[in-house]
C-alpha cells in the first residue's frame, strides 16, 4: 500500500503523523511511504531521517493526498477538502460531531475516515489517551502562565509562598486529562479540587490521590460553588465522538475573581463552558470575557510537538501497519476496536454520535 504523511497546516500544529521508526516498519513490510517535505520539522525530525529509513519525499501536499492511506494528526481543513476521495482511507483526529462542514465533505467524497478519538478498547480510548495526558499537563502550565498580571491575569502564583495562600485549581472530569491536570497542579503546589460524575471513578481518584486533593461529586451545585472559588478552571469532560454538553454557566464565570483563567480542553469537541464561544489559536490563544481570561485552543498538545508526536505515534503505528498490510476489512478483523474509530465510509455516517449530532442516518459498517 502507498501511505502518505502530510505536513499539518492547522495554526501552529507542528506534530506529524509518523516517525522514522514507524516508516521503517512499513518499508520493511513492502509498503511505500511518502512524506511531504518538512512534515517532521516542527517535531525535530528531518527529511534526511525519513530518507534514511526508505521513505520517499514529495514536494506538495497534493501529491501526498493521492496516496491510498493518508496519515495525519489533525482534521482536514477546508482547503484540503478538494483532495478527499472515495478510494482513500484518512486516519487522523476528526472530532466530527463539532464540525458539520468536514462531515459533509467526507460524505460527499465518500471517503473512509477513521478518527483516533473514537477508537475504543474496553471503554478506554488508546489513541486519545496520550494526547489527553499532554493536554491535561499543559492546561495547568497554561493556567499558571495566564494568571500572571502582565498577561491579563490576577497576579497569583499557584504555589503561594509561606504566609500567602496557594492558588485554587478546579478541574471538571476525572478521566485521563483530569488526572494528568491534577498531578501537574499538585506538582506546582496548588490547592486542587476535582469534580467527577461517576461513583466508581471517584473511588479510583481517592485511591490515586488520597487526601491530597478535594474530590466532589460533579453536579450543578458543586460545580457552581467550585467555579466561584477557582483561580484556574479546567474542564476536561469529553464524550467520545459526541458534541460536549454545557457544564459551566455564564453566570458562574461572571462570579469568578477578575483575572481568573478558564481553559476548556474539549473545545475541539464543542466545549463545555458557556462563555467559551470561539476557538482560538496558539498565535492568539486567549480573550477576556467578564474580566476572566479564556483559553480555547483546540490543539493544546501541538505546542509541545516533539513529546506529543512520539506519544501519539507510539499508540497509532501498529494500527497504521494493520491498515497498510490488511486493508480496511482485514485491519478491522485484526483490531475490532478500529471499527469504533470508523466515522464515515462510502458516503455514510458509521459512528452513532456523529449521526445524532447532525440528524443524519446511522449506518453501521
Amino acid at each position: 500500500m502507498q501511505i502518505g504523511v502530510l505536513k499539518e497546516i492547522k495554526n501552529n500544529e507542528h506534530r506529524v503523523g509518523m516517525t522514522p521508526d514507524g516508516v521503517s516498519h512499513l518499508v520493511k513490510n513492502g509498503h511505500d511511504v511518502f512524506i511531504e517535505i518538512g512534515a517532521g520539522q516542527g517535531s525535530g525530525i528531518t527529511d534526511n531521517e525519513y530518507l534514511a529509513v526508505g521513505a520517499h519525499l514529495l514536494k506538495t501536499a497534493e501529491e501526498v493526498w493521492q496516496k491510498d492511506l493518508i496519515v495525519k494528526v489533525k482534521e482536514p481543513l477546508a482547503e484540503e477538502y478538494k483532495y478527499l476521495r472515495a478510494d482513500q482511507i484518512v486516519f487522523t483526529f476528526l472530532h466530527l460531531a463539532a464540525d458539520r462542514p468536514l462531515t459533509e465533505a467526507l460524505l460527499k467524497a465518500k471517503t473512509t475516515a477513521i478518527g483516533y478519538e473514537t477508537v475504543e478498547v474496553d471503554g478506554e480510548l488508546p489513541l486519545l489517551r496520550p494526547m489527553s495526558e499532554v493536554a491535561g499537563r499543559r492546561s495547568v502550565i497554561v493556567g499558571a502562565t495566564y494568571l500572571e498580571k502582565h498577561r491579563g491575569g490576577a497576579g497569583i502564583l499557584l504555589s503561594g509562598v509561606p504566609g500567602v495562600p496557594k492558588g485554587n485549581v478546579v478541574i471538571i472530569g476525572g478521566g485521563v486529562a483530569g488526572i494528568s491536570a491534577a498531578r501537574m497542579a499538585l506538582g506546582l503546589g496548588a490547592n486542587v479540587t476535582l469534580l467527577e460524575l461517576k461513583e466508581h471513578k471517584l473511588r479510583r481518584l481517592e485511591d490515586i490521590f488520597g487526601t491530597q486533593i478535594h474530590l466532589l461529586k460533579s453536579n450543578p451545585l458543586n460545580i457552581e460553588k467550585s467555579v466561584q472559588n477557582a483561580d484556574v478552571l479546567i474542564s476536561t469532560v469529553l464524550i467520545p465522538g459526541a458534541k460536549a454538553a454545557t457544564l459551566v454557566k455564564e453566570d458562574w464565570v461572571k462570579s469568578m475573581r477578575p483575572g481568573s483563567v478558564v481553559i476548556d480542553i474539549s473545545i475541539d469537541q464543542g466545549g463545555t463552558i458557556e462563555t467559551i464561544d470561539r476557538i482560538t489559536t496558539h498565535d492568539d490563544p486567549v480573550y477576556l470575557k467578564h474580566d476572566v481570561v479564556h483559553y480555547s485552543v483546540p490543539n493544546i498538545p501541538g505546542a509541545t510537538p516533539r513529546t506529543s508526536t512520539y506519544a501519539l505515534t507510539n499508540a497509532t503505528t501498529h494500527y497504521i501497519e494493520a491498515l497498510a498490510q490488511h486493508g480496511l476489512e482485514g485491519a478491522l478483523a485484526k483490531y475490532p476496536e478500529l471499527k469504533k474509530g470508523l466515522n464515515t465510509h462510502q458516503g455514510r455516517v458509521t459512528y452513532p454520535a456523529v449521526a445524532e449530532a447532525f440528524d443524519l442516518p446511522f449506518n453501521p459498517f
